[in-house]
């Protein structure tokens, strides 16, 4: 543990992740340390704090510039770049993903912070992508070094598969409607961080499609391999929800899944993401949203 002022930083695994204590996140110069603990980190869960939404949008600003809510999904009334997840209306969000990967600048950054807190269960889990990549294989690093993946929307990402939701049959035709408005786009498998041109595999089973320039049986198989070896429990934290948590990760270099255990337990939880770059794999290839059926098309 480690000591700043009167608020101290605790690591959560060996790899990524710590806890913040002491530290008031609407405090305009405690909010300034954030940046560069995120950047050493990765994930950052700040306890005891009340941060009403106007404050949460002030953080996101001191991390970089916030977006809208969401490219298909409204904002909060008064806040339109919060996104509000509600556990009794669907918004559950139980499978491993990296926000927003269908759009070519995906989000740096997310803070969550939860407004009801389930009773038991609803867990959310990170995984560690930089040290994913580092941790395999140099043949397999090679090969992968040198891969595209095209990312798309999956319409109910955000409230599991359609016999979980609890969004009604036009709702979830809504959705469908403005997913397909939204054109694929084609990432580098392997991201190159460029604040510190680590690298980390970018590919995540919510929004990746499949592999470009592959047959659907190595596709499949290349990609499954990679979902699996990324969720190990060695590479992952799990961070146990309290009254007063924020949530706050780097979204270029984790994966996260919100464990859906918590049965009719109300869980209510809101999200503000901050503006990214295009990514960049290490043969310089940049994304690129692309319409060409031959590519996108699987």
């Amino acid at each position: 543990m480690t000591h700043a002022a009167t608020w101290s930083v605790t690591r959560l695994t060996g790899t990524f992740g710590a806890e913040l204590t002491g530290l008031d996140l609407a405090d305009s110069a405690a909010a300034a340390q954030i940046p560069a603990l995120l950047a050493a980190y990765r994930v950052l869960a700040v306890r005891d704090q009340d941060l009403a939404p106007g404050a949460q949008v002030a953080l996101a600003r001191v991390l970089g510039e916030p977006t809208p809510a969401h490219p298909v999904l409204p904002g909060l009334p008064g806040h339109p770049e919060i996104l509000v997840l509600d556990g009794e209306s669907g918004g559950r969000n139980a499978r491993w993903h990296t926000d927003v990967t269908f759009i070519a600048r995906p989000h740096a950054a997310a803070i969550l912070v939860a407004d009801i807190v389930p009773e038991f269960g609803g867990d959310t889990l990170f995984a560690d992508l930089h040290s994913a990549y580092d941790a395999l294989s140099a043949p397999l690093r090679a090969a992968v070094d040198q891969l595209r993946a095209v990312h798309r929307i999956a319409p109910l990402a955000y409230w599991g598969e359609p016999f979980d939701t609890g969004l009604s049959r036009a709702d979830a035709a809504d959705l469908r409607a403005a997913a397909d408005r939204v054109a694929p786009v084609i990432h580098p498998v392997v991201r190159v961080d460029p604040r510190t041109g680590r690298r980390g595999l970018f590919v995540n089973r919510g929004f990746t499609s499949h592999l470009v320039g592959l047959s659907r049986i190595e596709s499949d198989g290349l990609l499954d391999l990679l979902y699996r070896h990324i969720e190990q429990p060695e590479l992952t934290l799990r961070h146990r929800w309290r009254s007063g948590d924020v949530l706050i990760w780097d979204n270029r270099a984790t994966s996260h899944y919100a464990v859906d255990d918590y049965g009719h337990t109300a869980r209510r939880v809101r999200r503000v993401t901050i503006a990214g770059e295009i990514p960049v794999g290490p043969d310089g290839f940049a994304s690129q949203v692309s319409e060409d059926p031959l590519v996108t098309v699987r």
